[in-house]
């Protein structure tokens, strides 16, 4: 007699073959199915402290503070714009008399003692605040442009940007959870601007802009917050003669915003004080 019971509870014998066959299949779906989610992910966006997208900054202020998209060239660049600040100059425009061109003289004078400008520090620590060209004139500003053709020197204005402007502005702009947009219009209103205590500096800027809109990070709509961020930076733009054209904000920043630009990709296409300029 036949035990049926037996015969229907004994597992059927799958050989070797079998398994490494089914294993690998499960494997190579496996593979496949992560390949697929990798290929769907979308990468990270990159911000502003990117080399690329840091070239981008570089020629975008120069576009406005030099009507030239070679940065590079402005170590050189020294003049007296009018606007109360004494002489302004350089790759962002360190002011005589905002403290900022005292702290880069000082650290060339670090780096390299003797140097050309060394023996101005005693004028600019007595300028500091004010636009007097006592102690300067006649001679500091061609010698502004010999010190500009030393590698010293330009790393001196490369490490004093990004240390007082370029990374606060790029730190402030990843913490309130801007993309490169949100971050170069950071990195624009502190060259300008500075961060003071006055009501046009950058942080009274961004206060301003925080009474009507709330960025990213809580929980805002990011063109919504960087719309009431640049109409916060007009205002404070008109507040002086010097700075009332407005146009590196109206056909610049605001037209990478209003095509949704937010990564800041190129091509880039705009216009400041009338002259037009295009990164491929």
């Amino acid at each position: 007699m036949v035990n049926t019971d037996r015969e229907t509870a004994a597992p059927a014998r799958i050989s070797r073959r079998t398994v490494v066959a089914l294993l690998g299949a499960t494997a190579a779906s496996g593979a496949l199915l992560a390949t697929q989610r990798a290929t769907a992910a979308p990468a990270a966006a990159k911000g502003l402290d990117d080399p690329a997208k840091k070239e981008i900054a570089m020629e975008l202020v120069s576009s406005a503070e030099n009507s030239s998209l070679d940065w590079k060239a402005q170590y050189k660049y020294i003049e007296d714009i009018g606007d109360g600040r004494g002489y302004t100059a350089g790759i962002i425009g360190f002011c005589s008399g905002t403290g900022d061109m005292l702290e880069v003289v000082q650290l060339y004078a670090d780096r390299e003692p003797g140097n050309v400008l060394a023996k101005y520090l005693p004028a600019l620590r007595k300028v500091n605040g004010s636009d007097s060209h006592d102690g300067l004139d006649p001679n500091f500003p061609k010698d502004w442009r010999k010190a500009a053709q030393d590698a010293v020197f330009q790393q001196c204005q490369n490490d004093e940007r990004d240390r007082v402007y370029f990374n606060p502005a790029v730190a402030r702009g990843k913490a309130d959870g801007l993309r490169a947009l949100g971050q170069f219009c950071y990195y624009d209103a502190l060259v300008m601007h500075g961060d003071g205590d006055d009501p046009t500096s950058f942080r009274n800027i961004r206060g301003r802009a925080l009474r009507s809109a709330k960025p990213p990070a809580q929980g805002g709509d990011e063109k919504t917050y960087l719309n009431a961020f640049l109409d916060a930076r007009v205002w404070a733009m008109k507040q002086e003669e010097a700075h009332s054209d407005t146009s590196r904000v109206d056909t610049e920043q605001r037209v990478f915003l209003r095509k949704g630009n937010l990564d800041l990709n190129t091509p880039l296409d705009w216009k400041v004080y009338g002259d037009s300029y295009h990164i491929g």
